[in-house]
């Protein structure tokens, strides 16, 4: 029996490896020992009960307005204390969070290799987005196993020198989740959406968190507000719990009477938020996967992004974080429907649902319990990841270079 460290923070990593978490529960050759720390307090709980899962540890390192290096520190202190006693094969990490790169740094302390699941995204630009960029490459650099969503990632992997035999292409664990959600019915959750299946109006699903976009949040809320202004419009708002996008948001979104604004949903409420919704606008990593994988036009709060795959396919744009690129992005899509109808049936470059089985697969292997497994291929046109490995050529002159 061999054991694998799963270690988890924050909801979407909750959501991302709850599909991998079960896949491992399911062999009897390897045992999953789920570490929370707690970054995401209340909505990882949460997310990890709607998978019916629980964490096996919990660090609890969350504190009130902790900076990044407080947290980052935390939980590197509180992997301290409890990995030496685990044993573990193989250390599991996801994404690009403080709860990634600080368990991927323990990982790397204590001589556990580390297993890096959603490997390989890169937006080019080190400082965007902040500071999930850095901390993928720097995870990238600890790392033994590069579990890479698609081609282009792997390419980005490649690009900086990485194995080519440490990479495997699996797809994205997230495509895994939505399917098994779409089993799992669930009504909204919140008093405030309890008409929203009844309202004729087209649904506008809007957010904005990332770090990198505080100081436009203002600016953003009010491209939120412009587009309620468009008539048969109904825009609803999860707001993040930090009490920074709240300060930023509400005074500007307060008051509207076609701005539902609600706490963050439930995971399986969120999934049916998405699918009634027509139109996403977003700073979400989750959700620059789980609207192209649905239909949904998705427009991205950004000027770059490490997924850039649906941009490639035509699902997802990027559209900045003006006020006035915002709301002109959205209202083109609401006043068009050619142009809406072209973003809602491209290609979904994202996964097959099988993700979570390759990925299993794939930690099997590298412990010597099984074959490598087939890398995921993509339903996607050649000359659209013929665009999108050009960009990568683009990349590959910002990369880290291999040493000589």
């Amino acid at each position: 029996m061999r054991t694998v460290s799963v270690v988890i923070g924050t909801r979407p990593e909750a959501i991302k490896m709850a599909p991998v978490i079960m896949a491992l529960h399911a062999r009897p050759d390897i045992e999953p020992v789920v570490i929370s720390t707690g970054q995401h307090r209340q909505m990882l709980d949460e997310t990890l009960d709607a998978f019916g899962l629980s964490a096996d540890i919990d660090l609890e390192v969350m504190a009130p307005k902790q900076t990044l290096s407080q947290v980052t520190s935390r939980i590197l202190s509180g992997l301290e204390s409890v990995l030496p006693r685990l044993g573990s094969d193989a250390l599991l990490v996801h994404g690009d969070t403080a709860t990634t790169l600080a368990g991927a740094l323990a990982g790397f302390h204590h001589g556990v290799p580390v297993v890096h699941v959603e490997a390989g995204l890169r937006s080019g630009e080190l400082s965007s987005p902040f500071p999930e960029e850095g901390n993928r490459r720097l995870v990238g650099q600890v790392s033994a196993l590069h579990l890479a969503p698609t081609p282009a990632n792997r390419a980005n992997l490649l690009c900086e020198g990485i194995p080519e035999e440490t990479i495997v292409v699996t797809g994205n664990t997230v495509i895994d989740a939505l399917r098994w959600a779409g089993d799992h019915a669930a009504d909204y959750g919140r008093p405030e959406l309890d008409d929203l299946d009844a309202d004729p109006r087209r649904v506008v699903l809007a957010s904005a968190h990332r770090r990198d976009a505080w100081p436009q949040l203002a600016d953003i809320a009010a491209a939120f507000r412009r587009i309620a202004d468009e008539p048969g419009t109904r825009v609803v708002v999860p707001l993040h719990r930090n009490p920074a996008v709240r300060e930023a948001m509400l005074p500007v979104l307060a008051g509207h009477p076609n701005v539902t604004l609600t706490d963050p949903l439930p995971y399986l409420s969120f999934m049916k938020l998405l699918k009634r919704a027509d139109l996403i606008v977003s700073d979400s990593s989750g959700a620059q996967e789980e609207g192209p994988a649905l239909g949904k036009p998705t427009l991205v709060l950004s000027d770059v992004t490490e997924r850039s795959e649906a941009v490639v396919a035509g699902t997802a744009k990027l559209v900045g974080k003006t006020t006035g690129g915002v709301a002109a992005a959205a209202l083109e899509l609401l006043r068009d429907r050619a142009a809406y109808d072209r973003m809602a049936g491209a290609a979904n470059p994202y996964g097959d649902g099988r993700a979570a089985l390759r990925t299993v697969d794939s930690i099997a292997c590298f412990l010597g319990l099984g074959d490598r497994p087939e890398d995921f291929v993509p339903e996607t046109p050649v000359d659209q990841f013929a665009a999108e490995l050009a960009r990568v050529a683009g990349y590959r002159q910002h990369a880290p270079q291999p040493a000589s």
